[in-house]
This record gives structure tokens, C-alpha cells and sequence, in this order.
């Protein structure tokens, strides 16, 4: 009997029949896998190939620049009039426009994209939570040139309303805009930090006698800490490279006022004014386009390089 059972062909069709099923199975997998691991792999080397090229270029142009002009001058410099004469090539008013636009949205965004994370985190309701949540990651949808002229339409004239001496370009209208744009990337980052927080933690302080303010402020944000702080520093250096908004509210007059009523000139302000200009390529004036977008992406990525590195040393893991 047991030979029989040994011997008996369908018995032996039914142990081959799922093998050769799965050999067939696993090598169509093998292709699939294959096919999108190529797929992927292209994407990344398309995108390093892209970011080498344009470092390459900024670099190249930038050199070029720093032989007519002396590195001293430019990055020590107060005065900036590379489009006239007699020409100035000092940066630091275009980097103090830059930082007080961005200093500016920070003081706007950062308080108010926390406390809305925070609330929409712990305290608001499920319905409330699906109504407010989409409305703010629709305004990272707007078009920042319509934030642009928002500011030149709204939010100047009500600050003439109060400020009397105010310019209809200013400071303080394009770090209002600014702020408003990045405020939804801190609400949206910082939410999903403190969600991901274990409900064991709240559920623990809670048994422990904690207020919800307690659990909120001591255990549910710490915890938190380093996706809160990454949603910061990444919305400062969205801030920094914002470009339209800022050329149409904060007008393009370089220099290092501390008013936030003047007009004033960053370093995108600047970029787009060259490039649209009839600045004729290859000469002095021209490159300092490069030479302003080589130290606008070398300050953003060191800020990026501070927020993974924050995101890096703070984080919590949890089992």
C-alpha cells in the first residue's frame, strides 16, 4: 500500500503541479521586480545627474564671476548696484532683505502652524479635523504669484490704514504673504509628528493624573520634538528660496533698513529682476545672477542638512 502510494502518478502531478506553478510565479515576479527596480533606479540617476549639472553650472559661472570680482567685496560689501554706475557688488543687503522677510514669516508661521497642530492633534474633533486639515494644504495650492498681488491688493492697504508712512512695497507685507504660505507645511509636518506620537504615552500620563494641557505641552510634543523642529527649519528654507510673492509685495530696493515699512530686495527678488531685465549674458552684471543663486542654494542646503541632522537626533522609536 504504501508503495502504491509512493508510485501513484496523480499523486505525484499533484506534489509537481504547485511547484511548477510557483517556479513559473516567482520568475514573473523576478521580471516585475526587475523592471521597476530599473525603473526607480533611473528616476534616482536622472535626479543626480540633474542636481550635479546645475551645481556644476552655478559653480562654473560663479568662478567666473569671482575673477572680476573680489570674494571680499562681494560677501563684505553693504552696497549693491551691479546694473549701474559705478557698480557695487555687495550682497549683504540682498541677504538682510532675505532674512528679514524670513525672520519676518517665521514670527508669523511658526506660533500659528504649531497651535494649529497642536489642536488639530488633540483636541479638535474627527469632523472638524476632515474640515480644517484639507483647507490648509489647500493654501500650499495657491499660486505664489497670487499671493503676490494679495498683498499688494489686501494686506498693504489695510496696513496703509493703520501704518500711514508704510510704502506700497514693504517688508512687512511680503513676510505677512510668506508667512501665510508656509504656515500650512508647518501645521501639516507638525500634526503628522505628534500623531505619530503612541497613544500608550497620552493613555499612560492620563493614568498618572495629567491634565490634557499636562499631556499635551510635556508628553505628546516632546515626544514629538523632532518633527515639529524639521517642519521649522523646512518651512524657513521654503521661505528663504520664495521668489514671486516676495518680488511683487517687497518691491527691489537693496538695502540694510531695519523698518519693515521700506522697500527692500532679496536674493530671488534679485534673480528674477536680472533674468527678465535686458542684462546682456556673459558679462559682470550677469553673473551675479550665479553668483546670488550659488549662496541662495548654499545657505538653503545647509539649513536642510541642520533639519535632517535635528530630525536625525531627536527622533523617538517606539516598538
Amino acid at each position: 500500500m504504501t508503495e502504491e502510494l509512493q508510485n501513484d502518478p496523480a499523486d505525484s502531478r499533484w506534489e509537481s503541479g504547485p511547484t511548477v506553478g510557483r517556479s513559473i510565479k516567482k520568475s514573473g515576479v523576478r521580471w516585475g521586480e526587475f523592471a521597476i527596480k530599473s525603473w526607480l533606479a533611473s528616476c534616482s540617476f536622472i535626479s543626480i545627474v540633474t542636481t550635479v549639472a546645475i551645481v556644476f553650472l552655478l559653480v562654473k559661472e560663479t568662478l567666473k564671476f569671482f575673477e572680476s570680482v573680489s570674494p571680499g567685496d562681494f560677501f563684505f560689501g553693504t552696497t549693491w548696484t551691479p546694473l549701474f554706475q559705478p557698480s557695487a557688488f555687495g550682497v549683504l543687503p540682498l541677504v538682510w532683505g532675505t532674512m528679514i522677510v524670513t525672520i519676518g514669516a517665521a514670527i508669523i508661521a511658526i506660533p500659528t502652524g504649531l497651535a494649529s497642530a497642536i489642536y488639530l492633534s488633540e483636541y479638535a474633533p474627527d469632523k472638524v479635523r476632515r474640515t480644517i486639515k484639507p483647507v490648509l494644504e489647500l493654501l500650499a495650492g495657491i499660486p505664489t504669484v497670487v499671493y503676490g498681488y494679495f498683498a499688494l491688493t489686501f494686506v498693504t492697504p489695510a496696513l496703509r490704514n493703520i501704518f500711514p508712512d508704510i510704502q506700497v512695497f514693504n517688508a512687512l507685507s511680503a513676510s505677512i504673504v510668506v508667512g501665510i504660505m508656509v504656515l500650512p507645511m508647518i501645521a501639516t509636518m507638525s500634526d503628522n509628528a505628534l500623531r505619530a506620537v503612541p497613544i500608550s504615552l497620552r493613555q499612560g500620563a492620563y493614568a498618572l493624573g495629567a491634565t490634557s494641557y499636562e499631556v499635551t505641552t510635556r508628553v505628546v510634543v516632546p515626544a514629538g520634538l523632532s518633527g515639529v523642529m524639521a517642519s521649522f527649519l523646512l518651512a524657513i528654507s521654503r521661505a528663504i528660496g520664495e521668489t514671486m510673492a516676495v518680488s511683487l509685495a517687497a518691491g527691489q530696493t537693496p538695502n540694510m533698513s531695519l523698518s519693515m515699512f521700506e522697500s527692500i530686495q532679496t536674493m530671488t527678488s534679485y534673480i528674477v529682476q536680472v533674468s527678465l531685465g535686458d542684462t546682456p549674458s556673459g558679462g559682470v552684471a550677469y553673473q551675479t545672477l550665479f553668483a546670488v543663486a550659488t549662496l541662495l542654494f548654499a545657505i538653503t542646503l545647509v539649513i536642510n542638512i541642520i533639519s535632517q541632522l535635528i530630525l536625525n537626533r531627536f527622533r523617538e522609536v517606539y516598538d
